[in-house]
């Protein structure tokens, strides 16, 4: 079995500033295989801030190193908590609170505690990714220049 501990992408340096650059990234797994050619080009890249290790400049063409981990832990939070939060707000919105409120639809109640707790758990995952940004264990690395 084989074991990644880390994801590299291939990109261009967008911009620096001091110890960071932001490099500009092609999205293949959105991307490929789209035959409607209906997005505009700047739709199929996407920006990525990263520690500068190799000192790169703008227009450079850069590996770019990132943990697996943080990478699966990030993805896991983006995705998971807000479902998780979706179906628990729809659960507890038809147990707990629909005895309680009996003029209404039961059905109402669990979706309104449902897309509650969804756009909750968005608002508390902004403010995570706030802070989890400005750690430099979780920044990606540019570490070496391909051109």
């Amino acid at each position: 079995m084989v074991k990644c501990t880390v994801m590299e992408e291939v990109g261009t340096i967008k911009s620096t500033d001091g110890l960071f650059a932001v490099v500009s990234v092609p999205r293949k797994s959105l991307c490929e295989g789209c035959t409607l050619s209906i997005c505009k080009p700047d739709e199929r890249v996407m920006e990525i801030e990263a520690l500068n290790a190799a000192k790169a400049g703008v227009g450079q063409k850069v590996r770019v190193v990132m943990e697996s981990s943080s990478y699966m832990k990030s993805a896991g939070i983006v995705y998971g908590i807000p479902a998780l939060a979706l179906v628990l707000g729809t659960v507890v919105g038809k147990e707990l609170f629909s005895p309680y409120l009996p003029g209404f639809d039961p059905d109402i109640i669990s979706a309104t505690f449902g897309f509650g707790g969804f756009i909750l758990a968005f608002i508390v995952i902004r403010q995570w990714t706030n802070k989890a940004a400005k750690k430099m264990e979780s920044k990606p690395v540019i570490e070496e220049i391909l051109e």
